[in-house]
């Protein structure tokens, strides 16, 4: 099973006085690389928090936010007056307007509002420590489904790829005879007098080196163990791309002893599908 890396989940929490939403947004990253937005009134909980996010997502670049809305009566929350003004005074310096505009635009600048309570109540934060398990199995669920559609597209390409690999199999023999006759008729046309046996062992020993045997033994073999690491109970991208620049490497290996056009287009063909593997590859887990 594979994962993607792009994922969505949001948990919206209703309390007593307060609206809580928690979102989280995922793409694709070396490493995890995330990124928080919290009140300032739970910056002493943000590390917590994101032990609790690296855990589950792993890897990505993740946005998460945490957004607290006053919705009761009782609120300790207060206009920070002077800083409002503030601002006020210096957005008339900058462009005149209608005062409630230059209010509103006051009012989204930071520090603006001000409370006096400084103790996190532990209700409130285990609520949101569970709002936030649900955030994280939204986006689990989001990046799986994901990954079901990157799954389909992998199995083609690998299908494909082994569709290719039968027809080099297939057309192998063909190349081998073909170099043959025309390295016969290169000497033949010099017209110099050979010794026959050792010009087959001289022979033989030019054809092997254009032997791929091995190379179709190990790209098949790379094949099989993409799709077994694929199937496996975790989503492993970055072995999968290890995988890939293997399977990248014997075709290349393939295309350069190939000495025979039909067969550099089955190789072309081949390039084409795993670099489409591995533009997908950014995107797993």
């Amino acid at each position: 099973m594979i994962q993607s890396m792009t994922g969505y989940g949001k948990h919206v929490l209703q309390l007593p006085s307060k609206k809580i939403t928690i979102e989280l947004k995922s793409l694709n990253s070396k490493n995890l690389d995330l990124n928080a937005r919290i009140p300032q009134s739970y910056r002493e909980k943000e590390l917590e928090l994101r032990k609790k996010i690296a855990a589950v997502l792993l890897r990505g670049k993740v946005d998460f936010s945490l957004n607290l809305e006053i919705t009761g009566q009782d609120t300790t929350v207060e206009v920070n007056a002077g800083v409002v003004k503030k601002y006020m005074s210096q957005l008339r310096e900058i462009a005149s307007g209608d005062e409630t505009k230059l209010l509103e635009m006051a009012l989204r600048m930071p520090d603006t509002l001000k409370t006096d309570k400084d103790d996190i109540d532990p209700e409130e934060y285990r609520a949101i420590e569970t709002a936030l398990e649900e955030a994280l199995k939204a986006i689990s669920a989001f990046r799986t489904e994901e990954g079901k559609v990157l799954e389909v597209d992998f199995n083609q390409r690998l299908s494909s790829l082994e569709s290719l690999l039968e027809s080099v199999k297939v057309m192998d023999q063909e190349r081998l005879e073909t170099i043959r006759e025309r390295l016969e008729k290169a000497v033949a046309d010099l017209k110099v007098e050979l010794d026959e046996n050792r010009f087959e062992q001289e022979l033989i020993y030019y054809l092997e080196k254009y032997d791929i045997t091995e190379e179709k033994v190990r790209l098949a073999n790379h094949l099989d163990y993409f799709r077994t690491t694929m199937n496996s109970a975790d989503s492993n991208g970055k072995k999968l791309g290890f995988i890939s620049q293997e399977i990248g490497r014997e075709i290349n290996t393939i295309g350069s002893k190939a000495n025979y056009a039909p067969m550099q287009q089955l190789v072309v063909q081949m390039k084409d599908e795993l670099e489409k593997i591995k533009e997908q590859m950014l995107n797993v887990l």
